[in-house]
């Protein structure tokens, strides 16, 4: 009997802001000569440079990489929208190479495409409009406490200055008295291929120390004077994100630069400790130092001669 065909492999790679995932990928795909697929909710619009630390002209050059800058800040592109057009593009890739990889610190990105998403519940539009009015009026606060008290775990989950994804849970919850935490990915969907993954940490005070270099570096390139050109796309849910919702405080005149810089680096290391906890459920993640290239080349070629 013919043997069947071996099982192609995504090679996923994970783990907090600024740790060097970019990098480890770039190498990762030179080594076995693939393309790259971005699962940072934030790189994939075009208008957002700086602030979200997309890989360079050298990076971009060094290896294929798709969903960088694939869409603009006014394109509404949810999670499921990214389950979609990441599979396809996974299927692209596997018609030329054995082996893609999927890189990013979105910890519900990289679920969507790995597990899948559930079916989510029919939302009642009115809750809808009125915590949309509730969060105009009062602020995220009110937001994030309320979905605190009803669904600890996805507001541990997500990005908690994120007001679509605060409401988001508190409307699912609203609506159906049902939590979001226990819809997302409760059925594992089967893939068509293998998943090797792999996860980079390390010392927390290093971590940090690496945040705040990468905010400095993205004042002295300019990040106010991006923010400011961008203050006419400032009411879609892009852009009120870490990086970018403190340079309107500032632009606003509600706080200094000074204070902005502090509060970009501060969310910045909440936002990495929040991915850790996210990625450190997973059991099949295979944890390395970002130094550690050649040790994550060996594990990842004894994996492939199983498949």
């Amino acid at each position: 009997m013919p043997s069947s065909p071996k099982l192609k492999t995504l090679i996923v790679i994970v783990g907090p802001t600024a740790i060097g995932k970019t990098a480890l990928a770039i190498e990762v795909a030179r080594h076995f000569k693939t393309e790259i697929i971005s699962a940072d909710s934030r790189q994939f619009y075009k208008e957002m440079e700086i602030g979200t630390a997309k890989p360079d002209l050298g990076e971009l050059t060094a290896a294929k990489h798709h969903f960088i800058d694939s869409h603009s800040v006014n394109t509404l592109f949810s999670t499921g929208d990214f389950e979609l057009e990441a599979l396809k593009t996974v299927e692209e890739i596997f018609k030329n190479h054995d082996l893609a990889i999927m890189v990013g610190g979105s910890g519900l990105y990289i679920n969507a495409v790995v597990n899948g998403l559930d079916e989510m519940p029919e939302i009642d539009l009115k809750i809808r409009e009125k915590l949309n009015k509730q969060f105009l009026e009062e602020g995220i606060v009110v937001i994030q406490n309320q979905l605190k008290e009803y669904d600890p775990e996805y507001f541990e989950k997500v990005d908690q200055n994120n007001p679509q994804r605060m409401i988001r849970g508190l409307e699912v919850y609203l609506s159906t008295g049902k939590k979001l935490s226990s819809m997302l990915s409760a059925t594992k969907k089967q893939r068509p291929f293998n998943i090797i993954k792999i996860g980079l940490n390390t010392d927390r005070a290093k971590l940090y120390e690496q945040i705040n270099t990468r905010v400095d570096k993205m004042i002295a390139l300019g990040l106010v004077e991006e923010v400011k050109s961008l203050s006419e796309f400032r009411k879609y849910n892009a852009l009120n994100t870490v990086g970018y919702t403190e340079v309107f405080d500032y632009l606003d005149k509600k706080i200094s630069l000074d204070e902005a810089i502090l509060s970009i680096k501060q969310n910045t290391r909440r936002f990495a400790k929040r991915q850790l906890t996210w990625f450190r459920r997973d059991e099949e993640i295979n944890w390395f130092q970002p130094n550690q290239t050649e040790e994550i080349l060996n594990l990842i070629s004894e994996q492939l001669k199983k498949v």
